[in-house]
C-alpha cells in the first residue's frame, strides 16, 4: 500500500462544477489545496480552488502541466476523455482508475459489466442502426427507453419509444448511435447507494436513499428510508460488489430501480460523488465529499453515521424566471441548509443549488424542506411553476 498523501499536499480535479467545489471546501477544511482544470473560468469549483486552470480536456500539454503541479488526481463527472485520465496518471495517481471511467462513462460497456459480473439489470440490447433497434423491440418490449451509449445525464441523450413508429422521431431527437434499448421498468422508488472505498478495500456506506426525479432530474432525495425487509441490505451488498469488481477507489453511487414484485435492478453507476447524497454534507459525520477526499489520498475512511434524518431538493434555473429568488424567506426555516454553487447563469433545469433539511424524522425533513423551497418561487410568475413540489408529495 503506498503512503498516504497528507495534509498540504495539492488534490487536483478534473472538471469544475457543484460537485468540485463541495470535494474543495471539503478538502481545504483539512488543510489540503486544491487545483482544478476544465474549459471555463469562474467556475463553480474555481471559485474556491487555489488555481484555477482554463484549458481543453483533449490539451493534453496542458492536462501534463497540470498533473507536475498536483500530488494526486480525481475527477468530479465522468464524461472526461479516458486518454485525459491517462495522460495525467503518468505523473500522479489518478483515482478512481481509467478502467473504472471508461466503463461508467459509457452506458453500453456499463450495462454489459454488470450483466457479465451477475449484478441484476434491466433487460437490454446494444445498437449500432436503426434495424438494431427493431431488432432489439422485440427482445426487450415495449414501451422502452433509447439511450445515447455515452455523454448522457439528467435525462438528457434519452427517448421513450411506445411503437416501432417512434423509432424515426427517437433517432432524431437524441442523435445517432450507439445507443442502448432499455426495457422501460415499472418501479415502485428509485433508490440509490453510495459508498467509498479506500486504498486497502476497505468499504463504507450511506445506506439506501429513496429518490425521486421531475423530468428526468433528480428532484428530492430522503434518508434514512423504511424498505420492505432485507431491501436495504441487497442494496448495500450489490454495491460492494460492484466496488471490488471494478477495484474502486473513491466514492461511487449505485442508482436502483425496486420494481413493484420488490426487485432491485441496478440502473446506472456514477464513479464520483452523487447528487443523491448532497444531503451527507450537512446530515453525516464523514460527508460524501470529505470521504472521496480520504480515499484518493489513501487515509482511513471516516464514518457515515448519520446525526439526523435529512432530505434534500434541487434548486434549478426555472427558481429565476421570475427574478432573484427570496433566499431569505427559505433561511427562515432554521433547520434548513442553503447550498448554492456559485453559477453565474440560471438556466431552466441547471442545477445551481440545493436545501437539505434535518429534522427528528424524514417525514418532517421532507415537508420542512419543500416548504422553504416553495417560499423561493417568485410572485411575478404566472400560475404554477412545472417544478413547484406538489402538496401531496
Amino acid at each position: 500500500m503506498s503512503q498516504p498523501i497528507l495534509p498540504g499536499a495539492t488534490i487536483g480535479i478534473l472538471g469544475s462544477g457543484q460537485l468540485g467545489r463541495m470535494l474543495a471546501i471539503a478538502a481545504r477544511r483539512m488543510g489540503y489545496r486544491i487545483h482544478t482544470l476544465s474549459p471555463f473560468a469562474d467556475t463553480p469549483t474555481g471559485q474556491v480552488a487555489d488555481a484555477e486552470i482554463v484549458a481543453a480536456y483533449d490539451d493534453l500539454e496542458a492536462v501534463r502541466a497540470f498533473s507536475r503541479q498536483i500530488d494526486v488526481l480525481t475527477y468530479e463527472f465522468e464524461n472526461i476523455p479516458a486518454t485525459t485520465v491517462e495522460a495525467a496518471a503518468a505523473f500522479v495517481p489518478a483515482r478512481p482508475g481509467i478502467e473504472v471511467l471508461h466503463i461508467t462513462q459509457n452506458r453500453a460497456r456499463e450495462k454489459n459489466f454488470l450483466a457479465r459480473s451477475g449484478f441484476p439489470v434491466t433487460p437490454f440490447k446494444a445498437a449500432q442502426s436503426q434495424n438494431d433497434i427493431v431488432a432489439g423491440i422485440k427482445d426487450v418490449g415495449l414501451p422502452a427507453i433509447l439511450k445515447t451509449a455515452g455523454f448522457g445525464y439528467d435525462g438528457k441523450g434519452q427517448y421513450r419509444i411506445n411503437s416501432l413508429a417512434d423509432v424515426d422521431a427517437a433517432i432524431q431527437v437524441i442523435g445517432n448511435g450507439p445507443w442502448i434499448l432499455e426495457s422501460l421498468v415499472d418501479f415502485d422508488r428509485e433508490l440509490s447507494v453510495v459508498g467509498a472505498r479506500g486504498l486497502s478495500g476497505n468499504f463504507v456506506h450511506y445506506g439506501a436513499i429513496e429518490n425521486t426525479h421531475r423530468h428526468h432530474i433528480l428532484d428530492v432525495s430522503v434518508a434514512p428510508v423504511i424498505l420492505p425487509p432485507g431491501i436495504a441490505k441487497q442494496a448495500v451488498d450489490i454495491t460492494r460488489g460492484i466496488f471490488e469488481m471494478l477495484d474502486v477507489v473513491g466514492v461511487l453511487c449505485v442508482e436502483f430501480f425496486l420494481t413493484q414484485d420488490g426487485k432491485l435492478l441496478v440502473n446506472e453507476l456514477a464513479p464520483r460523488p452523487h447528487n443523491s447524497g448532497h444531503l451527507t454534507f450537512d446530515a453525516c459525520i464523514t460527508s460524501q465529499f470529505e470521504q472521496q477526499l480520504r480515499a484518493v489520498c489513501g487515509l482511513p475512511l471516516g464514518s457515515t453515521r448519520q446525526l439526523s434524518p435529512a432530505a434534500m431538493v434541487n434548486l434549478l434555473g426555472d427558481l429565476w424566471q421570475g427574478g432573484e429568488p427570496d433566499w431569505a424567506a427559505a433561511c427562515t426555516y432554521p433547520d434548513v441548509k442553503l447550498h448554492l454553487y456559485g453559477k453565474q447563469v440560471p438556466r431552466p433545469g441547471r442545477k445551481m443549488g440545493h436545501l437539505t433539511a434535518l429534522a427528528a424524522t424524514p417525514a418532517i425533513a421532507l415537508e420542512q424542506v419543500l416548504a422553504a423551497r416553495a417560499t423561493l418561487w417568485s410572485p411575478k410568475l404566472p400560475g404554477q411553476s412545472p417544478l413547484t413540489p406538489p402538496g401531496d408529495m
